[in-house]
């Protein structure tokens, strides 16, 4: 498969402190790759990067073969790379409904009427379960449903074409979890969405991806399936300590 979503020499800093060093990275389409490694990793970072959220200090970052390192976080979006938050990001005045509503009716390309996007949005409403919360605020939903509507958003653009999803399943409960999986999967077999997914829950990664990236003190150093990278010396190390290698 073609590459979808590549990085070459990614690096930032902060002050005395580099977060991703040179970082490159390649996911092919129809991917769902996992990220993981230690808190300080570097792994937000990336996603932010990836996503126009920084800028990057050097390097290329490349969607589709075209060059998105410095664009805005909404150019990026309409070139159809999207992203989660770990601290969900929803408008917690408007409604559940409404929520979905706007990913799609604020989209600038690819057209589409109000109707399609009522549909959409009613089919993702009974997917998630939230159709009888459709009409309250979303302030009102508990933390797991807040990520649940937070992650359902992006399947609303009909041209996503990979989904970076930043801890999409800490501290949510196991039916809200397997529903977000099944999000996951169905979006990558029936419309062939490329994932990008950082998350420590290592059950859930083994589930949903062949293979996984590990960042350790803002570097890659190594990428395998989950048992593979698990052996390393390395990863060994920077889980459990030196005295476990």
């Amino acid at each position: 498969m073609p590459t979808l979503v590549e990085t070459r020499d990614l690096s930032k800093r902060f002050g005395g402190l580099v977060a991703t060093n040179r970082v490159s990275l390649a996911i092919e389409q129809g991917e769902i790759r996992g990220l993981i490694g230690p808190n300080g990793a570097g792994k937000t970072t990336l996603a932010n990067l990836i996503t126009g959220i920084y800028p990057p200090d050097s390097g290329d970052i490349r969607l589709a073969g075209t060059g998105i390192a410095g664009l805005a976080p909404h150019a990026i979006a309409r070139a159809g790379l999207l992203r989660s938050f770990q601290v969900c990001r929803i408008f917690g005045n408007l409604s559940v409904r409404e929520n979905l509503l706007l990913p799609y009716l604020a989209r600038r390309q690819g057209g589409g009427s109000s109707a399609e996007a009522s549909t959409r949005a009613e089919e993702f409403l009974a997917i998630t379960t939230l159709d009888r919360l459709a009409d309250q605020p979303a302030k009102r939903l508990s933390g797991g449903q807040r990520a649940l509507l937070q992650v359902a958003c992006g399947f609303m653009v009909p041209e996503l074409k990979c989904y970076v999803l930043d801890e999409p399943f800490a501290g949510i409960n196991p039916v809200i979890k397997d529903t977000i999986i099944e999000l996951i999967l169905s979006a990558n077999r029936a419309r062939g969405v490329t994932f990008l997914i950082v998350s420590h829950e290592m059950a859930v990664m083994r589930r949903l991806c062949h293979r996984v990236t590990v960042m350790i003190e803002g570097r890659v150093v190594v990428e395998g399936t989950l048992e593979e990278v698990a052996a390393h010396e390395t990863v060994i190390a920077a889980y459990l300590g030196k005295a476990f290698v």
